[in-house]
C-alpha cells in the first residue's frame, strides 16, 4: 500500500484496476488525464499505463471545486469502486469525495490530452513522464534496472560501484569532461606556460569516466565475478540519435573467463532481462508497440520496421545468436549489393576497416536476419587491453549487434600477459606511470579474465522501440543541453 497522509488505506491505480468490485469504500491519488462533461475524472498515478474513471454526480459538488478539477491537476478521490458501466474498463470509482492536492493552470499547463513532438517533449523533460509514451519507457526502464541486478545476483556477482572521477581514459578516446577546482579565468601555470595540475584537488588531471571496467578488472581478480551499474561520460560533439554525454553502462568482469565464456555470458542476460520485461511490462509494450505501428504508417514503406515491437524482443529471447568472425564478416560485406552498388556511406574496400551502424545493421537484418556476435577484430581498431591472438593482428573482441541499434554490446577477453600489454600500451604512447596498478594484476596471481560493456540506454532504446536515445533517459545530457 501506498503511504498518504490523509488517508492510510490510499491503494494504486494498478492494484485498484483487477480488485473485485463490491461497492467497497476506497481512496486514490493521482493526476487528472482528462475531466468530461464535469463527471468522468481519468485519474493515473504512474502505477500502469492504464487510467481508472471516476465519475462524479456534479450536483452534489461545489462549482467552485469543479474549476480546480481540470488536466495535471493533483488529487485525492474517494468513493465506491463499482463495475463499469461504459467500455474499456472493468472497474470505475463513483466519487464521494474530493480533495485537490495542487490544481493545474488550464492555459498553461503543458502536457495537455493531444499529441506533442518528441522535440516539444525534450524541452518539457520534467514534465513528459505524465504523458503515456513517457511513463511506459520509464516502468520499462525500471523493470530493466531490475532485471539487471537480478540476474547477476543469481548468478553470483557481486555488485562494485566504480569511481567516477578518474585519472585514467579507459577507452583512448581522449574525449572526456575534465573535473577541476582550479580557477577557470587564472589557473595556476608551470614554468613552461602550461596549466599546474599539481595545484589542482587532486594532485594530478582528473576527468569523469567513461569506463568502470579497469577497476572492475582489479575486483575481479580477487571477488571473481563482479559487476558495475552506474553513469558514465563521453564528451564526444555529436547530435546524433544515438549519442548522449551522460549515461548508464553494465559493465561485468569476470576472472578465469575466456572469450567464449564471455560470449555465453552476454547472450544469456540479454535474454534474461527482455524475457523479463516482456514478463512483467505487458501493457506498456503493448501501448508502446501499438504507438510504433501507428508511426510506422506515416513512414516510407522501405523504412518500415519489418517486425512489431513485442515479436522482435521475443525474436532476440528466443533465438541463438549467430557468431561470425570479423574477417567472414568483412568478406560478406565486400561481396554485398550495396557495398557493390556503393550504396553504403562508408564502402567496405579492405580488410581492417572499423564497422559503421550501417554495415552492422546490414549483418543482421539484411543477411543473418538474426542477432550477430562478431568476434576476432583488427588489433589496430580496438583497446590496448584486448588479448593479442596468435596471429599478432587480431584481439579477442567481441561486439553484439541487433536489429534497429547496431552494436549494443562490447566486450573482450582481457591482456593478462604483463610482457605483450607493455608492448601495447608503448606502442600507444601509454605511460605505464599512469596505469601502474593496472599493470600490477599482472605481476601478482594473473589469470585469464573477460568481461563487456553495455549501453543501459541503447538496451532500453530497443526495448522500448524508441527511434531517439534522448527518449530513453529521464533527463538527457548533450550538446548545449543540461537544462534540468
Amino acid at each position: 500500500m501506498t503511504f498518504n497522509i490523509f488517508n492510510m488505506t490510499s491503494l494504486s491505480i494498478q492494484e485498484l484496476l483487477v480488485a473485485e468490485p463490491k461497492s467497497q469504500e476506497v481512496v486514490v491519488n493521482g493526476w487528472v488525464k482528462t475531466f468530461r462533461s464535469n463527471r468522468f475524472i481519468a485519474l493515473n498515478d504512474g502505477s500502469t499505463i492504464n487510467n481508472i474513471q471516476c465519475v462524479i454526480d456534479f450536483e452534489h459538488f461545489e462549482e467552485q471545486l469543479l474549476k480546480k478539477i481540470s488536466t495535471g491537476a493533483a488529487l485525492q478521490i474517494t468513493g465506491k469502486l463499482v463495475e463499469s458501466q461504459g467500455r474499456g474498463q472493468c472497474v470505475e470509482i463513483q466519487v464521494s469525495d474530493v480533495f485537490v492536492h495542487g490544481t493545474a493552470d488550464s492555459e498553461t499547463y503543458p502536457i495537455q490530452p493531444k499529441k506533442h513532438s518528441m522535440e516539444f517533449l525534450r524541452e518539457q523533460a520534467h514534465l513528459r513522464v505524465r504523458t503515456n509514451t513517457f511513463s511506459a519507457i520509464m516502468r520499462v526502464r525500471s523493470a530493466l534496472s531490475f532485471a539487471i541486478h537480478q540476474y547477476f545476483r543469481e548468478n553470483g556477482f557481486y555488485y562494485f560501484h566504480a569511481p567516477i572521477i578518474t585519472g585514467s581514459d579507459a577507452e583512448g578516446a581522449g574525449e572526456m569532461f575534465r573535473v577541476t577546482t582550479l580557477d577557470a579565468k587564472k589557473p595556476p601555470l608551470t614554468d613552461e606556460g602550461e596549466v599546474n595540475y599539481k595545484e589542482d584537488f587532486f594532485g594530478k588531471e582528473t576527468n569523469l569516466t567513461v569506463s568502470g571496467q579497469l577497476e572492475a578488472e582489479a575486483y575481479a581478480m580477487a571477488l571473481g565475478k563482479v559487476y558495475t551499474f552506474g553513469p558514465t561520460f563521453r564528451a564526444e560533439n555529436s547530435n546524433t540519435s544515438r549519442h548522449l554525454a551522460e549515461f548508464w553502462m553494465i559493465e561485468p568482469e569476470v576472472a578465469f573467463n575466456d572469450l567464449n565464456d564471455n560470449m555465453d555470458l552476454a547472450e544469456d542476460f540479454i535474454k534474461s532481462v527482455i524475457n523479463y520485461v516482456l514478463e512483467h511490462c505487458n501493457d506498456d509494450l503493448q501501448f508502446l508497440e501499438k504507438r510504433l505501428l501507428d508511426e510506422e504508417k506515416t513512414k516510407p514503406q522501405i523504412e518500415r520496421s519489418e517486425m512489431p515491437l513485442i515479436e522482435k524482443l521475443k525474436f532476440v529471447a528466443e533465438n541463438t545468436f549467430k557468431r561470425v568472425s570479423y574477417t567472414e564478416a568483412i568478406d560478406i560485406l565486400k561481396n554485398s549489393k550495396p557495398n557493390k552498388k556503393k550504396k553504403f556511406q562508408y564502402p567496405i574496400n579492405e580488410w581492417g576497416a572499423d564497422l559503421q551502424s550501417e554495415h552492422e545493421r546490414f549483418l543482421v537484418e539484411k543477411h543473418f536476419k538474426c542477432p550477430v556476435i562478431l568476434f576476432d577484430y583488427p588489433a589496430k581498431i580496438k583497446a590496448f587491453y584486448m588479448r593479442l591472438n596468435e596471429d599478432g593482428k587480431t584481439v579477442r573482441a567481441m561486439d553484439i549487434l541487433f536489429p534497429g541499434i547496431g552494436e549494443i554490446v562490447g566486450g573482450s577477453e582481457r591482456e593478462e600477459r604483463l610482457d605483450v600489454l607493455k608492448e601495447k600500451m608503448e606502442a600507444l604512447n601509454i605511460p605505464e606511470e599512469e596505469l601502474w596498478w593496472y599493470l600490477d594484476l599482472r605481476k601478482f596471481g594473473t589469470a585469464k579474465h573477460s568481461g563487456f560493456g553495455l549501453g543501459f540506454e541503447r538496451l532500453v532504446l530497443f526495448a522500448t522501440g524508441m527511434g531517439n536515445i534522448r527518449d530513453v533517459i529521464p533527463f538527457p545530457r548533450t550538446p548545449q543541453n543540461a537544462e534540468f
